[in-house]
This record gives C-alpha cells, sequence and structure tokens, in this order.
C-alpha cells in the first residue's frame, strides 16, 4: 500500500458539474462541510481530522461531505481500472507506545454499495511511518491485501486472515476479516501486541493515526459510501 496520508500524485481538479452531482448524493441535511478537492480537510471540534484523500492515479471525481466524525460520507466516481483511487477517512490521533495503552478500541457503522471494488478499512500507522496496520471490515470486487497470508487469527472480537508484505516505503500488516461486517466494535490493542509480542515483527511502536474509511479502487458512474458511526477511545 502506498503511504495515503503523504502527496504522490497531483491530479487536476474535478470539475463543476462532478462537485455539484456529488452535493446531490449527500444527505438531505447541509453538510458543516464539503469537499470536492483532491486533498480537502476538515478538524472536528472533538479532535477527529476528515480527508477526500484522492491520491491514486487515473482517478475521477469525488465528494466528501461531513456532519460530524461519527457522520459523514463520500460519494466517488471512479473509471473501472486497476489501482487504488482514493482513501477518504476520518483520523484520530493517539500518540501512545503499545506498552503505555490500557486500552485502544474503535466503533463503526457503515452503509456501503453491493457493486465497485473497495474496502471498508482502519488504517494504523506508528509515530514514524515505518509500520501501517490495516483492518478490513468489509470488502467487495476486485482487491486483495499485499503480501502473502500468515494465517487467520482471532483477534479483538473478530476472526481475520492475516497478510504480511512491504510495499518499499513501509510494512504492510493487513488484517482482512472473514466475514463483511457493517458495524462492530474492535479492539485493536490486542491486534497491536499479537504483532509485536506474538510475532515479533515490530517493537514496542508509538501509535500514531487511527483512520477509518474506504479504499477505493473503482466506483464507475458514481457510489454512495456513508459513515453512520465512528468513534476512538484510548487509555
Amino acid at each position: 500500500m502506498a503511504r495515503r496520508i503523504l502527496s504522490r500524485f497531483v491530479l487536476a481538479p474535478a470539475a463543476a458539474v462532478a462537485a455539484l452531482i456529488g452535493f446531490a448524493a449527500a444527505p438531505a441535511q447541509a453538510a458543516i462541510w464539503s469537499s470536492s478537492d483532491q486533498w480537502g480537510n476538515y478538524t472536528t471540534g472533538d479532535g477527529y481530522t476528515l480527508y477526500n484523500n484522492i491520491w491514486g492515479s487515473g482517478a475521477g471525481s469525488q465528494t466528501i461531505w461531513v456532519n460530524s466524525s461519527s457522520n459523514w460520507g463520500v460519494w466517488a466516481n471512479h473509471p473501472d481500472t486497476g489501482g487504488i483511487k482514493s482513501y477518504p477517512n476520518a483520523k484520530k490521533v493517539v500518540g501512545r507506545s503499545i506498552t503505555s495503552l490500557a486500552s485502544l478500541t474503535s466503533s463503526y457503522n457503515v452503509t456501503v454499495p453491493s457493486t465497485g471494488d473497495y474496502n471498508t478499512s482502519y488504517d494504523i500507522w506508528d509515530t514514524d511511518y515505518d509500520y501501517e496496520v490495516m483492518l478490513w471490515v468489509n470488502y467487495n470486487g476486485d482487491v486483495g491485501a499485499l503480501g502473502t497470508s500468515q494465517g487467520t487469527a482471532t483477534l479483538g472480537g473478530h476472526t481475520w486472515t492475516v497478510y504480511k508484505g512491504d510495499n518499499g516505503s513501509n510494512q504492510v500488516f493487513s488484517f482482512l476479516r472473514t466475514s463483511d461486517s457493517s458495524s462492530g466494535t474492535v479492539n485493536i490493542l490486542p491486534i497491536l501486541k499479537w504483532i509485536k509480542d506474538t510475532k515479533g515483527w515490530w517493537g514496542n511502536e508509538t501509535i500514531g493515526d487511527v483512520q477509518f474509511g474506504y479504499e477505493i479502487t473503482s466506483s464507475p458512474g458514481g457510489l454512495d459510501f456513508t459513515t453512520n458511526g465512528f468513534s476512538v477511545s484510548s487509555s
């Protein structure tokens, strides 16, 4: 996976007509913020940052809308071609080492389309961006994890197929839920400790970003992705 939090590609701005279509896909109530900009971002009063984050090459148009950190969504019209186009997401910064954390949990509730190629996932980073932990809670179409399968593991209240890979910039540990879920709670800390203590794949890393969103490869014709609920808690 490429590092989605950093700009690596420069794309032309979405056409005005695409932006209007995107607004039409938002909820009936007026969003407190929306953007069709490639790197559009907005920080809420409760410490979350929302990103439109169109980072891949060959992307189409995309509009993110926000009512709150727990209620936001995106309309995306990306062509039916290979390669990840975007990762619109909400982010909370933790800034704690694994051993200093007593708990790290997150809850989600989403409505996703039945067509298109995408995954709904957490993207968790250490503060140096040397390691990336992806937790796929659902996925659809022609998508797959980077690296090789490490078998299955039941951690954090879910059973996952685990993959380990390297994208040339950072190591990637991907956990793909063995059955799709549109809502639930993930106990993230046991997953991080399993990587550290059971597998020895990293040391006592300081956890930075906990992101949650939609990694979209294709969504031809325009598809809606809606976050009905999302929160991150740590102590």
